[in-house]
């Protein structure tokens, strides 16, 4: 029989795959399709600073009364997730999500540093400085969602790591904007997640694994099983989906699950326990090095394989 249960922010999990912040959330119809899937956990979408400051209170009790109504209409584990700047609103905010019944809380942290004044090191610092506090205010398990854009991303994940995160996710997308040439007018854009955005990911939690006590996520860029297992292997508790819930509809979750058993009974895995981190980086004495290493491979590869130049036809 296999065993997909896994455990995240110390929650007892039926399966690795955890359903990401996202519209699909606002529904409580959409949640219950999630579980039925077999979605193991959801997180609900994010509640921004700046847009329940707008609405005063209004939208803040409209996000915490819909957590309620979540936690009541499913059996899984509800995380709540918050996205802000203002660390007494940060710590305000959790504090009214935990006493509405969530399992656990996400931290979206998403800053953009443009001040050419300020420092890696105080950026590092405010993040550490704001999951330090968060984490003193609330007992529910706390999760923070990162960039990779970190110059040091290892040594960020080691001071989350010493002021309490209980889980990393990795990593936040970042939807840039484009510019309209005939309006001159910059302009929103968001774009699903592609496969080849696991690939970023699938590196770090390989490379994190082992060397932090925080549980490991991957989010981003996971379309179907085969994503799935390489995030296990590479040492990730839970795998998080959203862009290809939304593409192909909720019931396609069913049928990732289903073809990650077939392809652990083919291969003769019995439990996600068992494969976890097993193409994890820590084995490797020097990971810097076997990165430097596969790079000059790669590249002599693709030397390989460019054909040669052809002149087109004289005359």
């Amino acid at each position: 029989m296999i065993d997909l249960s896994t455990r995240y922010l110390g929650l007892s999990l039926a399966g690795p795959i955890v359903v990401s912040a996202s519209p699909l959330s606002r529904s409580l119809d959409d949640v219950r399709a999630m579980e039925d899937a077999g979605a193991a956990a959801v997180v609900l979408q994010s509640a921004f600073e700046e847009q329940l400051e707008a609405l005063d209170n209004v939208a803040a009790d409209a996000y915490l009364e819909h957590l309620r109504r979540v936690k009541a209409a499913v059996g899984m584990p509800v995380i709540g997730s918050i996205n802000g700047v203002s660390t007494g609103w940060w710590i305000e905010f959790a504090k009214k999500i935990e006493h509405a019944g969530a399992d656990a809380l996400e931290l979206n942290i998403h800053y953009l540093p443009t001040d050419p004044t300020l420092t890696g090191a105080r950026v590092e610092r405010m993040y550490t400085d704001l999951v330090r506090d968060v984490k003193r205010r609330v007992s529910i398990p706390l999760a923070v969602k990162l960039d990779y854009s970190f110059t040091a991303l290892a040594n960020v994940a080691h001071q989350l790591d010493v002021v309490g995160a209980d889980g990393l996710v990795l990593f936040n997308r970042s939807y840039l904007p484009d510019f309209d040439l005939e309006r001159f007018q910059v302009v929103p854009r968001m774009t699903p997640s592609r496969p080849y955005e696991l690939l970023v990911r699938l590196h770090w939690v390989a490379v994190l694994f082992g060397q932090v006590k925080a549980d490991l996520a991957v989010t981003g860029g996971v379309h179907g099983s085969a994503q799935v297992v390489k995030a296990i292997l590479a040492g990730a508790r839970v795998v998080m989906m959203t862009s290809a819930l939304l593409q192909n509809g909720i019931s396609y979750l069913a049928r990732v699950r289903a073809d990650i058993v077939d392809w652990m009974e083919t291969h003769g895995w019995i439990s996600i326990a068992q494969m976890r981190g097993r193409m994890r980086y820590r084995s490797v004495t020097d990971p810097a090095a076997f990165e430097r290493a596969n790079f000059m491979k790669v590249l002599s590869a693709f030397a390989r394989r460019t054909p040669p130049s052809i002149s087109p036809p004289s005359g």
